[in-house]
């Protein structure tokens, strides 16, 4: 047929395996979850798209060396962490440091709510991951997306994409993980422990001095966290010093919407059915769930601690909102406590143990790149 050769032309019907359908369902299940139910569908959208390019027998979209749209991508902006750092600028755009500097007590259930993490790894290392990997899976316990994909990349690259999904399937799974647990670690009389919201003023000033004092602290005593820590507080000072709202409004919408979306397609294309359909695979499944719910407890046990010591001032509730997930978590805190009595508020109380897991995980993360000399 003048020299056409058919196989050419059905190449990728030829190389389609049960693996690579198997991972295209997959895809369709988050794309499925985030339109259907809406579970984050800013990241569940793309990266389930991304899954279904990425298994595409032959795609030059990832197939085509080094010039395959994804592939250039990636190497442009995850191999060198850029992606993860605009999303933070972003997020930090969005935060609102008040609660937390008006009522500093809460930054210590940030610190709590980082706990999984470390038990996480220790358990890994006992499954027989090696220290490096143990590590980047103990991540995904912060609930925190883009913490998790810089350490996963700088500690192991090889789970970046499973790690990825997880932190972030976990992220939109919130609303049903945390609040079972925080009904059976809490009794009823504890959730409707009302909390008085009288703060301290804060002074434009006190926002303003805080993003560079919390960047200078942290990139002296953790020089590993200094670009995550730097991303979010050049978002915050965008938005507190309010001379540069445009800047501040493009870091809120724009950029973490760009950031978002080609991220999403890119962590999705490195799940091939090679690298996903392993056992390995079940057991970051497994333990990313185990972070989260840890992190959880953790935060509920240091949360009724500080009620006892209060003298039943403080809803234990609180601690719940110590991980990573912001504005979510600490919303999630609301609707439980109103479960109970309606008229109870603790948001704001909320809010600043959930602005302090932020920090806190980002700290943690330096933490164990740190440890592992990366």
């Amino acid at each position: 047929m003048n020299g056409i050769d058919l196989t050419d032309l059905f190449a990728g019907v030829i190389h389609l395996t049960w693996g690579s359908v198997f991972m295209m369902i997959v895809g369709g299940i988050l794309i499925y979850l985030a339109i259907a139910k809406e579970y984050e569908p800013t990241l569940l959208l793309p990266i389930g798209l991304g899954i279904i390019i990425g298994n595409l027998p032959l795609s030059y979209m990832i197939n085509a060396g080094e010039h395959g749209m994804l592939a250039v991508l990636k190497k442009a902006t995850i191999d060198n962490e850029l992606l993860p750092l605009f999303i933070f600028i972003g997020v930090g755009a969005m935060m609102d440091f008040r609660p937390l500097l008006a009522e500093p007590l809460f930054a210590l259930m940030g610190a709590a709510g980082q706990f999984g993490i470390f038990g996480t790894l220790i358990l890994a290392i006992l499954l027989g991951f090696p220290m490096n990997e143990a590590a980047s899976i103990g991540i995904i316990g912060a609930i925190d997306g883009p913490t998790s994909i810089y350490v996963a990349n700088k500690l192991a690259p090889e789970l970046l994409g499973i790690i990825a999904v997880v932190a972030y399937s976990y992220m939109s799974l919130v609303p049903i993980i945390q609040p079972p647990i925080m009904r059976l670690m809490t009794t009823r009389e504890e959730r409707m422990t009302h909390m008085e919201y009288s703060p301290r003023p804060v002074s434009k000033l006190a926002l303003i001095i805080f993003p560079v004092v919390v960047t200078i602290a942290v990139g002296i005593l953790v020089p590993q966290a200094a670009p995550l820590i730097a991303a979010l507080m050049i978002g915050n000072l965008l938005k507190v010093a309010t001379v540069v709202e445009r800047l501040s409004k493009a870091a809120e919408n724009e950029i973490i919407n760009i950031s978002t979306l080609f991220l999403g397609l890119i962590i999705g294309s490195t799940m091939t059915a090679a690298k996903f359909l392993q056992l390995d695979t079940l057991f970051i499944l497994l333990l990313g769930l185990f972070a989260f719910g840890l992190d959880t407890a953790a935060g509920l046990l240091f949360g009724k601690f500080l009620y006892v010591v209060s003298g039943k001032r403080i809803n234990p509730l609180i601690g719940a909102a110590g991980i990573s997930a912001f504005p979510m978590a600490g919303r999630l805190v609301q609707k439980v406590a109103q479960e109970d009595d309606f008229s109870n508020f603790i948001l704001m109380h909320a809010m600043g143990a959930n602005t302090a897991g932020q920090l806190g995980s980002v700290i943690a993360g330096g933490v164990l790149l740190a440890l592992l000399g990366a």
